[in-house]
């Protein structure tokens, strides 16, 4: 049903007083921040938007964190200024010191309230608090270990089925199809224990596919979610979604029936997967061992955990959010973390030969069983080459956050104006201003890594860093990088992540040998997405050649 006359002139004069309101506070309203130097605008009416958000602006970012430095003033849509920033101790105050007064965008918890319901991704203040607190201890080190012996059953599996895809003689396999498929295994069983049977290759497996194109489809909707915060606390359900019908007749706003489409498909699929789980663990738990996740997975550590004295639990609805946040954050990130080691390591065979003959060796030392945890987190180049592919190629750019007050944020490297003004030593932020966290800027910032910086050199990880790596003090959970940020909301399962990456790197490198297929552009589009060059096919996808080892690479 569409919206009745009256309402859609209610709805374009609310857009054009917000536009106009932009206009004018654009003109007359001094910002503190024309004060910092930043590139050029290219439109009067966005700005540097379509730059910033652009799927190729690899060159454009950096030359924002090499030619600006550290805190870079952008010009967004109606003369919105915001600020780029790498710099460290910029970045210790916006996530640790004063990470109350940076909060996520509407924009941001908008977009995953309205996905995925109340979970990490779309709550503030004690409520974040209080899930955090909850989930933290499923993501410690115990039950990383108690995963481990799940996980090794599906990196044998992705094994043979692409031993099949080479018997087959093809010239190239989209090897991301099944670590995709692998890495939605891998938090089904691991995360949710549920097999998807991603696996199966006589199947298309819907929730894989669905969630590959998850990201891009956010990415492609950057401008408009940008200004639809406000729809989600306006009028009734049923106006808001008439709303959004209106708006799918409008092409900026088409994506948004694929979004639709996502987010029914998740829900469904989360709910049945939890029904199965109470069932079982009203039986008791001799039925939560017959599951997928033989009852040591995160959801039933969860449900277990969180049942009162009264035998009450979470609302069914906080726990369908948290399943859908586990399978969206559990399967993109790490998926593009695979695809982007492979390739690089089919262009550096030397460090693809180099970690195949430490695999090997320490699956023989143990006689050829599977590598426990501390085996496998130890091994020493692995573990640089994983640690160097994060910095360099993290699998996520950039976050943004907004100021909920105004507030001064100090800076590490002060910034030289070019027009022979004293160097500026911090910066002034207005309430509502947004800062985009430049997470590649800081990992490949040559001020804290070097002058190699952009160079991807593991071997940089087996010797001592530079002294500027730790008097940078970056605020990252991870390594010394910003890759799964900091503060109250880091990522909350990169030891699950390092974890996988790890495991599926180490078993298929034993096997295989990988080699370039057809050329790659990789996509800033929300998260580093493979695209095939000069192609109209946009899915995102990664043919290499593939051998078996031993076989000769052609």
């Amino acid at each position: 049903m569409l919206l009745s006359e009256p309402a859609v002139q209610v709805l374009a004069v609310g857009l054009g007083t917000y536009a106009l309101w932009r206009f004018l506070s654009f003109l007359f309203v001094k910002n503190p921040l024309s004060k910092i130097p930043g590139p050029p605008k290219v439109s009067w009416l966005k700005g540097n938007f379509d730059q910033v958000y652009n799927k190729d602006g690899w060159e454009f970012h950096r030359k924002l964190y090499e030619d600006y430095g550290g805190a870079v003033r952008v010009d967004m849509f109606l003369g919105d200024q915001q600020l780029f920033v790498s710099d460290p101790l910029a970045l210790y105050h916006i996530l640790i010191k004063d990470q109350q007064v940076f909060e996520e965008t509407d924009t941001f918890l908008m977009s995953f309230k309205v996905t995925f319901g109340k979970s990490l991704l779309s709550t503030l203040g004690e409520e974040h608090k209080r899930q955090r607190k909850m989930l933290n201890p499923v993501f410690n080190l115990k039950h990383m270990r108690d995963l481990l012996p799940i996980f090794h059953p599906i990196a044998h599996k992705l094994t043979t089925v692409l031993e099949r895809e080479v018997s087959k003689g093809k010239e190239h396999i989209n090897v991301m199809t099944w670590v995709s498929r692998a890495a939605l295994e891998y938090i089904g069983q691991g995360g949710l224990g549920y097999s998807f049977d991603a696996l199966d290759e006589q199947e298309t497996n819907m929730y894989s596919e669905t969630m590959k194109n998850f990201v891009r489809l956010l990415f492609r909707l950057s401008l408009p979610r940008t200004y639809l915060s406000w729809v989600v606390n306006l009028g009734s359900p049923e106006f808001r979604r008439r709303v959004l019908d209106v708006l799918n007749h409008i092409p900026l706003f088409g994506p948004m029936k694929e979004l639709t489409v996502f987010t029914d498909t998740l829900e469904e699929c989360s709910r049945g997967i939890l029904h199965g789980k109470q069932q079982a663990l009203a039986k008791g738990d001799e039925a939560m061992e017959e599951q997928a996740g033989k009852g040591k997975d995160i959801m039933s550590v969860l449900l277990k955990a969180t049942i009162g004295v009264d035998g009450s639990s979470l609302p069914e609805s906080e726990l369908l959010a948290h399943m859908s946040t586990f399978i969206f954050a559990g399967h993109d990130t790490t998926t593009s973390a695979i695809c982007r080691t492979l390739d690089v390591l089919c262009h550096r065979p030397d460090v693809q030969s180099r970690l195949r003959e430490e695999v090997t060796t320490a699956r023989k030392e143990r006689d050829g069983a599977d590598l426990d945890y501390d085996a496998l987190m130890s091994l020493p180049y692995l573990d640089a080459v994983c640690r160097e592919t994060l910095r360099v190629f993290p699998p996520a750019t950039q976050v943004d956050r907004i100021t909920k007050k105004d507030v001064v944020v100090p800076l590490a490297f002060p910034l030289q104006p070019r027009d022979g003004k004293p160097e500026i030593k911090e910066v002034m932020l207005k309430k509502n201003t947004t800062v985009i966290i430049s997470i590649l800027g800081a990992n490949r910032s040559k001020a804290i890594w070097g002058d190699d910086a952009n160079e991807w050199k593991p071997e940089r990880w087996l010797q001592p860093l530079p002294e500027s790596v730790a008097r940078a003090h970056l605020p990252g959970v991870y390594s010394q990088m910003m890759t799964f940020l900091g503060g109250g909301r880091a990522c909350i399962g990169f030891k699950f992540s390092e974890m996988e990456l790890k495991l599926v790197l180490s078993v298929l490198l034993e096997r295989f040998v990988f080699a370039p297929g057809p050329e790659i552009n990789w996509e800033m589009s929300g998260l580093h997405s493979p695209i095939l060059k000069n192609s109209e096919d946009r899915s995102p996808q990664l043919p290499l050649k593939v051998t078996l080892v031993g076989n000769k690479c052609c």
